[in-house]
């Protein structure tokens, strides 16, 4: 009996004993989860101190702690040490091009059912907090200050992206070829192999527009180019006062978007998928598409009713691809099915040559009203927002003008250069008067030409080409700039009043986003950031202070610039986070000397250091 007893205690202590290494092992699976599913956050030679704070994880549990305004992350004591984060593990090498809500990696972690025919693995998937990297992504190892524009247009340092397939796969084509130490991009295209000048040229050509000057007197100003390669067709209309916002996803043609940044050149990773692209309707004058490989016929013209969308009035869809020229039986059937397609939406053909076609829209509903019932696609519900881009799926519909459109026979908008400060007529869309943009426009020349002068001691000539700015508002900030060698990416949240189309009818160009979560972009890929109340927006939304620096060292390029306007108690709270960074400090300014107020606003302006993994990082401060 007694050793019954003895037995049965010891099988009660090693089910107990069981029991908590079961525990233990499930909290450090939940806590260290990324680890087992092959994810290595960091480096662990270097500490890293994470604050525990209701701001600091952005999960639901911070926003119900956010409730009580009493409590955040800014206004905690000044001596308080859980705020000093001592240093960030430095991601990975593997990572040095990590783009957090378009990492397959994560999609195949996440076990995600994702329909690969209609791209949706190619669309943003973001990590939920717990499995965010939390580490700072490393350069390259031979990583160099990228070449200056305008030079850069034409070559980039091989080091920075050392990706050579591109130049083997389309070394037919002329899109880049690889020279020493250098890659050079010598104008070429899939359908343009002379160059993209000449092929603008003959763009204009068809049109008949002046001097075969494709910006027609100022009247084309915008232009979406899908499917854009390496951007060399974007890259060759700046030169015309054409910008372009050149769109391509992080596909089997990887680093292409990358390419075109590292250039100076404007571009977004994207694709033509199941969601709204992050644009507002009746963002561009032209689209065009260059062998960009896309099915326009499936899923009833959806994607080609998603062009239209984004088309103003009397827009053209330029469209270089074998089905427009080529007589085998295939390429013919799906022309054929294509035009009957495209004249149900009212478009017509305004230019057919050689290997390209381009399409017009019209200017008016008219067209739309004397289709026939029940013709395919309809006309989008009343109730539907054409503006709402944010996570809205596209719809195989079109969207007809508004009154005032349909009243002015296009989009009223005057020719480029004077449309950058003309009042545009959406404005009336948003409640805000004539005087109002002018008083925003004067306000913002004045902060910019500060700014300039603040930065003007650190920066060398041509030093900032690729700038963004975090909430832009009504795109006065990029006004400011317009004497500047520079283009700006006009970030709007998605939370907020809709004035990205007022970007864009100024002739500028920008994108919707919400800045709990990470940019569609790749490492290192802006010159200067413009941060402006962004840190307080993101503490109301209960979302992670610490996540946003990560993400904002993400993007910028080493040497690169930080313009935050915020609270003081934001700018003290980034002062911590410095060393950590490794950022330095330039300068912090009152915004408007004088003012008393708490809430008023301080200018900081930070620059990121340039290191590589496995240096000094605390001496190269």
């Amino acid at each position: 009996m007694m050793k019954g007893r003895a037995d049965a205690t010891q099988k009660k202590r090693l089910i107990t004993s069981l029991g908590v290494v079961v525990v233990f092992v499930i909290f450090l699976f939940l806590y260290y989860g990324p680890f087992f599913n092959g994810e290595q956050h960091g480096q662990s030679a270097h500490e890293f101190t994470r604050a525990i704070l209701p701001f600091g994880l952005g999960g639901d549990e911070n926003v119900e702690m956010r409730a009580d305004d009493s409590i955040s992350v800014f206004s905690l004591d000044e001596g308080d040490d859980a705020l000093v984060t001592k240093s960030f593990p430095v991601c990975d090498d593997r990572h040095s091009e990590l783009i957090p809500c378009l990492d397959r990696n994560l999609i195949y972690q996440m076990r995600l059912k994702l329909d690969l025919s209609l791209m949706e693995h190619y669309e943003r998937h973001c990590p939920q907090p717990e499995r965010r990297f939390n580490c700072l992504v490393p350069p390259p190892p031979d990583y160099k200050i990228p070449i200056k524009w305008p030079k850069s247009r034409d070559e980039v340092w091989k080091a920075n992206i050392p990706h050579t397939h591109l130049a083997h796969e389309k070394s037919d084509q002329n899109w880049m070829v690889v020279k020493g130490d250098k890659i050079e991009f010598p104008g070429g295209g899939t359908h343009f192999h002379y160059g993209a000048d000449k092929y603008i040229a003959l763009l204009a050509n068809m049109l008949n527009f002046t001097d075969n000057n494709l910006n027609n007197e100022g009247k084309l100003r915008t232009v979406f180019d899908v499917g854009c390669g390496v951007a060399s067709f974007g890259g060759y209309l700046l030169s015309s006062d054409i910008i372009a916002m050149s769109l391509a996803p992080n596909d089997v043609h990887q680093n292409q978007i990358q390419f075109a940044l590292e250039r100076g050149i404007p571009a977004y990773l994207g694709v033509l998928g199941t969601q709204r692209l992050p644009y507002p309707s009746r963002s561009f004058e032209l689209a065009h598409c260059s062998r960009c490989r896309i099915d326009w016929l499936q899923r009833d013209g959806i994607l080609l009713l998603e062009l239209d969308r984004l088309l103003r009035p009397g827009g053209y869809f330029a469209y270089s691809s074998p089905e427009a020229y080529a007589q085998d039986e295939e390429d013919l059937r799906i022309w054929r099915e294509m035009s009957t397609l495209v004249e149900r939406m009212c478009w017509k053909i305004a230019a057919k040559k050689n290997q390209t076609v381009i399409w017009v829209k019209p200017l008016t509903n008219d067209c739309y009203m004397e289709r026939e019932p029940g013709t395919q696609p309809p006309l989008c519900r009343s109730d539907d927002d054409p503006d709402a881009v944010w996570g809205v799926p596209m719809e195989a519909c079109i969207t007809p003008y508004s009154q005032q459109m349909q009243r002015a026979r296009g989009s009223g908008l005057v020719p480029w250069p004077a449309r950058l400060t003309s009042p545009p007529p959406r404005l009336a869309d948003l409640d805000i008067t004539h005087e109002m943009f002018g008083k925003d426009m004067d306000t913002w020349q004045r902060r910019v030409d500060s700014y300039w002068n603040l930065l003007t001691s650190k920066i060398r000539p041509d030093t900032i080409r690729n700038i963004m700015d975090m909430k832009a508002n009504l795109g006065s900030f990029a006004a400011g700039l317009r004497d500047k060698p520079v283009w700006v990416m006009n970030v709007v949240p998605e939370d907020g009043p809709n004035t990205l189309k007022i970007i864009y009818d100024r002739g500028l160009i920008g994108s919707i986003h919400d800045w709990c979560e990470a940019y569609s972009t790749y490492p290192r890929t802006y010159d200067l950031l413009h941060a402006w109340t962004v840190f307080s927006d993101i503490e109301k939304k209960g979302c992670s202070a610490e996540d946003l620096l990560l993400e904002m060292d993400r993007i910028l390029r080493p040497n690169g610039y930080i313009i935050v306007r915020d609270r003081r108690v934001v700018v003290d709270f980034i002062k911590k986070q410095l060393t950590a960074l490794h950022w330095e400090s330039v300068t912090v300014v009152e915004a408007e000397p004088g003012m008393e107020s708490d809430e008023a606003d301080t200018v900081f302006i930070i620059q990121k250091k340039m290191w590589l993994p496995g240096e000094n990082h605390k001496d190269s401060l």
